[in-house]
């Protein structure tokens, strides 16, 4: 059974920091691309950093661009994401997701996650 579990999530002030995890079960991991997602309230859900498990390769939205950083360990069949400088408008569900490549569109990635709850108070 394929299975992607976040972590991590939770209430955080303006300018602190999260780390979110996703492990990942029941395909195998190096042959998979993850990306992270996010849904606000009211909006749709929009990628934010992606990384290739076989080479490690990283990709960034602009609006998440320079605060977070997306690792991986493959031992663990774990993806990280680390976030910094956090602001209201990263307030979302966050998903992670398992797809044959990178790509920023959510209908590429065939495995989900249940998400995980990030709030940002000012």
């Amino acid at each position: 059974e394929v299975q992607l579990v976040e972590s991590g999530g939770g209430l955080v002030q303006a300018g602190g920091s999260l780390r979110l995890s996703c492990a990942a079960s029941g395909f195998t991991f190096d042959d998979y691309a993850i990306g992270w997602f996010r849904q606000a309230p009211g909006k749709e859900r929009e990628g934010g950093s992606w990384i290739s498990s076989s080479d490690g390769s990283t990709y960034y939205a602009d609006s998440v661009k320079g605060r977070v950083t997306i690792s991986s360990d493959n031992a663990k069949n774990t993806v990280y994401l680390q976030m910094n400088s956090l602001k209201p408008e990263d307030t979302a569900v966050y998903y992670c997701a398992a797809g044959p490549i990178v790509c920023d569109s959510a209908a590429w990635y065939d495995y989900w996650g249940q998400g995980t709850p990030v709030t940002v108070s000012s």
